[in-house]
């Protein structure tokens, strides 16, 4: 079932949503695999470049490209360090625009978890308890919402 478009945008032979469309834009800069799974690095707690290439399994050259791009557009921030007094180099810590993005990254994961995973146990995010988290479509007031009542509207 599709989500029900409001007013202008019941018809979809208007309009498109062109070069205002979000997902769009957002894709052209998370939107690559090495870049989604040094995201999830960055979420498991990698920091330093030569660890992203290697838990990510791509050459330093993309990882250099792919954590340029991140730190260009404020996921994440560089910010030095010296191993046994060598010289400075940089760790990669997500910022509060990178932090913003668990919820695409976890949502990713339990979806791959239910449509995609063998039987060999995937992994379980939980809280603090040890309770399962899941990332959910929620109103304002935390209760979640069916994709039959969600409608989408021209902002403003």
């Amino acid at each position: 079932m599709p989500l029900h478009m409001d007013g202008p945008l019941s018809d979809l032979e208007t309009w498109t949503a062109g070069d205002r469309c979000s997902i769009a834009r957002a894709l052209s800069v998370v939107g690559t695999r090495s870049t989604m799974l040094i995201l999830r690095e960055a979420f498991y707690g990698t920091t330093r470049f030569d660890d992203f290439s290697r838990r990510v399994g791509i050459t330093d050259a993309s990882s250099a490209a792919r954590l340029k791009e991140l730190v260009d557009v404020g996921i994440f921030v560089k910010q030095p360090y010296r191993p046994d007094k060598g010289r400075t180099r940089y760790e990669y810590v997500l910022t509060r625009m990178g932090e913003d993005l668990l919820p695409v990254v976890l949502g990713l994961m339990q979806w791959g978890d239910r449509y995609l995973q063998d039987d060999d146990g995937p992994l379980d995010v939980v809280d603090s308890q040890g309770e399962p988290v899941r990332v959910r479509v929620t109103d304002g007031g935390g209760s979640e919402v069916p994709m039959n009542e969600l409608r989408v509207r021209v902002a403003g």
